[in-house]
């Protein structure tokens, strides 16, 4: 008997596992694997210091941000006193579990199908990978950390299935070193109709390897060829191509993380990827960890109640930054000219120094008043088309 199953194998899954089991609980950590999820793999500091990851999952370190406007005009925004880590998800995944599986956590491999209940008890139904049998893991409780097209939100809680997402994919390429407008040290952002009309395309430095890829959420957007021509803009398109993957990124968390009795979600099957930035690593793993506290206090109470400590937990300390970010999305994103004056915002220093510092941290910023009301006429002049675009 396990106090909990995890199933999904990602950043939140092998997050919250991890936790439970150093807080004495007997876990299973189910994941299909051999999936490699798209994603730029941009970490902040806040992330590799609450979460302790070594140095050397850290495929590159960048120095500087660099937003390009449908025009092509381009705002680099110098990272102060700091810089944001790059990982590649097939290794830091992989490293994820290995440290789960390491503190104690029971892996399992095989592909999630269903929960079963009856006076024996509740038992996780899974396809094993190895053998193709059936087979059942007897839990008190599951966390359902299995994506933003989760098998267990949908059988398990209503509107689980019916979370909204963008479409993202990418392309992890050679890119050895600089070449053309390429620079390893930067992470470019192109907010350009051409390549994604409601959201954006990215490269982003890995190391001697790049993600170059965009999201969407309008049917009939070629997602292939919006990213080779971010590959030719960026003198990358004669490289090799490693691999490519493509899946949904949600971009609004569920209103509702747990089913009242033993079912709680965590990380993209509960919708916390920020809005605007499409960022997802750090909230999947504080999904993952909220979801274990909630567990570890059913487990101390026997209260079900405490399921739902997950999503308020998550809800205090990041609801503001969410809800701040989709507004963002939804006043700058809808059309070239507004994606033109949002980049033309960001060339504002104070912009990029909060901006930064928020990112950084994970927390919006109240220690200048001033920039503040700055930004938010600037901000207003931009949205009324009172002001035009500038990069000066």
């Amino acid at each position: 008997m396990y106090d909990v199953v995890v199933v999904g194998g990602g950043p939140s899954g092998a997050t919250a596992a991890e936790d439970l089991v150093r807080s004495g609980a007997r876990v299973a950590l189910l994941d299909r694997q051999g999936r490699i999820k798209p994603c730029g793999g941009a970490i902040p500091p806040r992330l590799i210091a609450d979460f302790d990851i070594p140095d050397e999952q850290l495929v590159a370190k960048i120095t500087t941000a660099r937003m390009i406007s449908p025009t092509g005009r381009a705002v680099d925004i110098p990272i102060e006193n700091g810089f944001v880590g790059m990982v590649d998800r097939e290794h830091f995944d992989a490293f994820l579990r290995d440290r789960a599986t390491a503190a104690g956590a029971d892996m399992r491999i095989g592909t999630f199908l269903r929960v079963e209940r009856d006076d024996a008890g509740t038992r996780v139904i899974y396809r094993d990978k190895a053998s193709g049998d059936e087979r059942g893991l007897p839990t008190k409780l599951v966390i359902g950390a299995d994506g933003a097209r989760s098998r267990v939100a949908a059988a398990e809680l209503p509107g689980g299935s019916k979370i909204p997402y963008v479409l993202a994919y990418h392309e992890i390429i050679e890119a050895p070193g600089a070449v053309g407008a390429y620079d390893p040290a930067r992470c470019d952002v192109i907010y350009d109709g051409a390549i994604s009309p409601d959201f954006y395309g990215w490269v982003f430095p890995h190391g001697g390897q790049a993600s170059v890829g965009m999201g969407t959420a309008v049917d009939g957007v070629d997602l292939k060829a919006a990213t080779a021509a971010l590959r030719v803009a960026s003198g990358l398109e004669g490289r090799t191509t490693i691999r490519r993957e493509g899946a949904p990124i949600p971009l609004k968390p569920l209103d509702r993380w747990d089913n009242g009795r033993d079912v709680v979600l965590a990380g993209d099957a509960a919708g916390v990827v920020a809005p605007s930035s499409g960022e997802g690593i750090y909230y999947a793993m504080i999904g993952g960890r909220v979801a274990a506290s909630a567990c570890m206090a059913v487990l101390a109470t026997g209260n079900v109640a405490r399921l739902k400590l997950a999503r308020q937990l998550f809800m205090k300390e990041h609801k503001t930054v969410f809800r701040v970010l989709a507004s963002m999305q939804n006043a700058y994103y809808r059309s070239d000219d507004r994606r033109e004056r949002f980049v033309s915002l960001c060339h504002d220093i104070d912009v990029q120094r909060l901006t930064f510092e928020a990112y950084m941290n994970k927390k919006l910023v109240a220690a200048r008043p001033m920039a503040h009301v700055k930004i938010g006429l600037k901000n207003l002049a931009h949205l009324t088309g009172l002001v035009k675009p500038g990069y000066v």
